[in-house]
């Protein structure tokens, strides 16, 4: 690639009390370069425009600035942090002759992937883990609305994710623009448009923002899209009017509960056809209610909210197969069986809450909404961890996350204290006091199947 702004060397920006140095190029597009720079021992990246890209995007400059006052929604977003030109010495280094500008930003650290090695299949990450992931998005898209704002171009190019965690990253926030105010050039990315944008009926904002977030996380948890089924297969030519068919005019979701014209073919789509059944019925109704009843009505789409709550529940409800080790969910009542292998799951421990109920499996966790109603959902902070033991994984406990201690009663009343960073054992376990609220064990009321 020939790198506008010259790897290596040192160039002064004007507002900037010391020069930037050029560390080295990271990657380009359309609307420019991103590179790697360093500013007085501390690492960057800085995104530098190109001249064509700032003649078509007139509000581009006023958007940046407005974004830098404003700061990051959160820590998800690598949000500009200052708008830079070159200085008079150090515009003659720079390779093209018009006027151009760039901005700096958080430097993305090098666990993060991109989104769409996951939905290509190339990135070995759990269930778990996506599922943060797409709470992530959805926490991250929540602040982004409650501040009035909206991304306009959300898609699997803009999403990085950490696989061992399941943290995310937001890049290209310069499309952010004050809701229902500065629409700018960006219309969105083909696949995930809402189709009100594509067929030209209204402009990006938070309404197809969350058009564009559902597909987003369908893309994660299914590494399907979901309107590609037997209706795409039946089109010879996949031309810029079939998409627009298929995408805006008559758009059909695959797995429609009314409208089956659009299923999923067997052989050419299994992914969908695996990945879709393996969760709980409740984060499926928030799919259909965006892509059925929202896709041609943007105020009924999920709201974000709406996703965080039930992503958090998805998370409460995951188990392990002991038959074969898979993630699987478990909503309660009768006997189920694991997606995978097809083994019947025993009734896991469940530990009851003040305010909702979570499975006993490895690395699930306690939350503050789990024990205050009027806690909004966040995965940051966790109270409580079920851990396996080192020996025996079939041993569970839970990890004293808090700074105080429990009180941990046994079903013959011998109480114990949990120190901070302990672990007691669930086995015997009828009930702990933690600092946040009563923790009970409920054992499982049916016989295991290997009984």
């Amino acid at each position: 690639m020939n790198w506008i702004l010259p790897e290596g060397e040192r160039l002064g920006f004007e507002g900037l009390a010391a020069p930037l140095q050029i560390v080295r190029g990271l990657g380009g597009g359309t609307q420019g370069q991103v590179y790697e720079v360093d500013l007085e021992g501390e690492r960057l990246a800085l995104k530098w425009y190109l001249p064509a890209c700032i003649a078509r995007d007139g509000g581009l400059e006023r958007r940046l600035v407005a974004s830098i006052r404003a700061t990051a929604p959160n820590v998800d977003f690598l949000w500009p942090i200052a708008l830079l030109r070159a200085s008079p010495e150090s515009r003659p280094l720079i390779r093209i002759r018009d006027e151009s500008f760039g901005y700096l930003m958080p430097l993305r650290p090098p666990a993060y992937v991109g989104a769409s090695e996951h939905a290509a299949g190339r990135l070995a990450i759990g269930l778990r883990q996506v599922l943060r992931a797409c709470f992530g998005l959805a926490d991250a898209f929540h602040a982004l609305h409650l501040a009035g704002l909206c991304y306009k171009d959300v898609s699997l190019g803009n999403l990085f994710l950490e696989p061992a965690s399941g943290s995310i990253l937001i890049c290209d926030n310069d499309n952010v623009a004050v809701d229902g105010a500065d629409h700018g050039a960006v219309l969105g990315t083909p696949g995930f448009m809402a189709p009100e944008v594509l067929l030209g009926q209204a402009r990006p904002g938070a309404d197809s923002d969350l058009f564009s977030l559902a597909v987003l996380l369908f893309r994660l948890l299914t590494r399907h899209d979901p309107l590609k089924g037997q209706m795409e297969l039946a089109i010879r030519c996949l031309d810029e009017p079939a998409r627009r068919r298929l995408c805006g005019e008559d758009p059909v979701f695959i797995f429609d509960p009314v409208d089956d014209r659009n299923r999923p073919d067997p052989i050419e789509h299994a992914a969908a056809l695996i990945t879709w059944p393996i969760y709980p019925r409740p984060l499926q109704a928030l799919f259909e209610q965006t892509f059925c009843r929202g896709m041609k009505q943007p105020s009924r789409r999920a709201l974000t909210g709406q996703w965080k709550q039930e992503l958090a529940r998805t998370l409460d409800r995951r188990a392990l197969c002991p038959a074969c080790g898979q993630e699987t969910f478990q909503a309660g009542g009768a006997p189920a069986l694991c997606w995978s292998c097809g083994a019947p799951l025993p009734e896991p421990i469940t530990l009851l809450l003040p305010h909702g109920a979570v499975l006993a499996a490895p690395d699930n966790e306690l939350h503050p909404h789990h024990f205050d109603a009027l806690a909004g959902e966040d995965l940051r902070r966790p109270l409580a961890r079920v851990v396996a033991h080192p020996q025996d994984p079939r041993r569970l406990g839970l990890r004293n996350l808090q700074a105080a201690p429990w009180n941990a009663e046994t079903h013959g009343g011998r109480v114990q204290p949990v120190l901070p960073g302990e672990s007691c054992s669930l086995a015997a376990l009828a009930r702990i006091q933690s600092p946040s609220g009563l923790i009970a064990v409920q054992r499982p009321t049916r016989p295991s199947p290997a009984a």
